[in-house]
């Protein structure tokens, strides 16, 4: 019973952690670079026939070249409500319409606007250094709660020795977003 108990926890602790690594590279896509990549489109929404959908959904996106991006509607008439919601995004992108297809020409990027999308990478990366360090506090408090239950037969050290594997993890995912976050921030200050 003790060893499923402690090692369940152990597992939920890494699930819970690895999913917020997915979450930060998710997010980390969308920060734009100076190439073109249909990833930056992935929280951009299009009022469509009174619903909001993901333009994913509406159209396929290419990019013929490193500096532009083509977004092909699957349905014509979805081109201008789709050219609205990149204009109203963050993005600060011009998209060009033809009637066919969208032309987005992604300009390269200022010296002040890479310091600023640095500054976004690492505010995204402490944000989930501290949901890494909620998931070992509560790990943490679930493990001193089986070891003050008797019933759980759980001993100090087998609590000791679980405590470390949790800081354990908590510092490879800490190393592993230090690593994904430097990884971007090349990739926005490369020109």
């Amino acid at each position: 019973m003790t060893a499923h108990t402690v090692d369940s926890i152990l597992a939920e602790t890494k699930k819970r952690m690895k999913t917020s690594i997915e979450t930060l590279r998710r997010e980390m896509a969308t920060v734009r670079t100076g190439r073109a990549n249909p990833s930056i489109l992935d929280s951009i929404h299009v009022e469509y026939y009174g619903s909001e959908m993901p333009l994913t959904q509406l159209a396929s996106v290419s990019v013929p070249e490193s500096s532009t991006l083509v977004i092909q509607p699957f349905d014509k008439s979805s081109i201008k409500a789709i050219e609205t919601a990149i204009l109203k995004s963050e993005l600060g992108l011009n998209p060009a319409n033809d009637g066919n297809v969208i032309r987005l020409p992604i300009p390269a990027l200022t010296e002040e606007r890479r310091k600023e999308l640095t500054k976004v990478v690492h505010r995204m990366g402490e944000e989930i250094k501290t949901a890494i360090r909620n998931v070992r506090r509560d790990a943490n408090d679930d493990v001193k709660k089986l070891e003050k239950d008797k019933n759980a037969g759980v001993s100090e050290d087998a609590a000791k020795k679980t405590l470390d594997q949790i800081q354990k993890l908590t510092d490879d995912f800490i190393k592993e977003i230090d690593e994904t976050v430097k990884h971007k921030d090349a990739e926005i200050l490369k020109v």
